[in-house]
């Protein structure tokens, strides 16, 4: 084989190599695009469709009506439930994120005793199903006599939400090096002003991380509000969907409505908090 019949030969199978590849990964971009956002597309056209009940495995809906989502504000008192959820949502964020900080920076910078043994605590509280809390978390309340309250929920999230929140934090708050907290001392600076202007703006990316997780924790969880809320007005948007759950039956089209209602804020909330971490990350950066 000649120099030239090897050149061509090299030539045409790297034009046909490039050719699959480029035609390869929009097909298998497209393929997970249709995977991830037909359940999407599915509950949604659901929502709008007049007809859900009887729609059966039809891709496209037999028609377009916001009825569903007229009918769970108007019969369902969704709005109620989005209300609660709401507010435990934002109680949960705040409390975790101010408490898991002062936390991840006692255990990050600080040494004392039994040090070893609260982060080993840590890692064993993660483990525990949240199945098994039920009960003692149940009893807990009761006794506090804080079962049907908003306040209760909250603080049982909070704490389902620390120690995931508290090992994330440690992690970001030891990257920070203690350097550029001995120069701010030197600068003059008082720890609340160290810890304002310099600790904060580097461990807002883990903050951020935090905040969704405590977010969707409090948005999505099923079975402690469930249990501890026996009044339907303090029920969250997770218990809201079940009512329309029946015995023999289910009421598909107010199903999909509100779950396409307790999907949005998540994701809207996902794409604000998104920005912010990516804002966070250079910020920290040029800080570091």
């Amino acid at each position: 084989m000649t120099a030239r019949t090897r050149t061509r030969t090299h030539t045409r199978t790297h034009t046909r190599t490039t050719l699959a590849s480029r035609i390869g990964l929009p097909v298998a971009v497209a393929a997970l695009l249709v995977f991830t956002l037909f359940p999407v597309y599915w509950m949604i056209s659901t929502a709008l469709d007049p007809k859900a009940l009887t729609r059966g495995s039809d891709v496209l809906p037999s028609g377009l009506s916001l009825e569903h989502f007229e009918f769970v504000f108007d019969k369902g008192n969704f709005g109620t439930y989005l209300l609660n959820s709401a507010l435990v949502g934002l109680a949960t964020i705040a409390a975790a994120a101010l408490l898991s900080l002062f936390a991840a920076i006692a255990v990050a910078r600080f040494k004392f005793r039994f040090r070893t043994s609260v982060l080993i605590m840590i890692l064993i509280v993660q483990m525990v199903p949240l199945e098994a809390l039920v009960i003692p978390l149940f009893i807990q309340m009761r006794d506090y006599e804080m079962l049907n309250s908003l306040l209760g929920l909250s603080i049982v999230y909070i704490a389902l939400s620390l120690p995931f929140a508290i090992w994330t934090l440690r992690g970001f708050v030891a990257t920070v090096p203690k350097e550029v907290e001995e120069a701010a001392y030197i600068d003059g600076a008082s720890w609340p002003r160290m810890f304002w202007s310099v600790l904060l703006p580097l461990v807002a990316p883990g903050l951020v991380a935090t905040s969704i997780f405590a977010f969707i924790t409090a948005w999505n969880e099923f079975v402690f509000a469930y249990t501890f809320m026996k009044g339907s007005d303090k029920y969250t948007a997770a218990v809201g969907i079940y009512q329309f759950f029946g015995e023999n039956s289910t009421s598909w089209g107010p199903v999909m409505a509100s779950s396409t209602l307790v999907t949005l804020p998540v994701m809207i909330f996902f794409v604000i908090v998104h920005r912010k971490l990516g804002s966070g990350l250079a910020a920290g950066a040029v800080k570091g």
